[in-house]
């Protein structure tokens, strides 16, 4: 993922609420994945 330990201790932190979208797409392309948003009514 080309991060530091402490950014990858955030990312496995269930109770750690500072994600960012980068981090997580960081971490999808780590697992071969592809991160999608989508905006859907209310």
């Amino acid at each position: 993922m080309h991060t530091s330990r402490a950014a990858l201790n955030r990312l496995l932190d269930e109770k750690d609420t500072s994600l960012t979208l980068t981090t997580l797409s960081s971490a999808a392309t780590a697992l071969g994945k592809k991160l999608r948003f989508e905006l859907v009514p209310g």
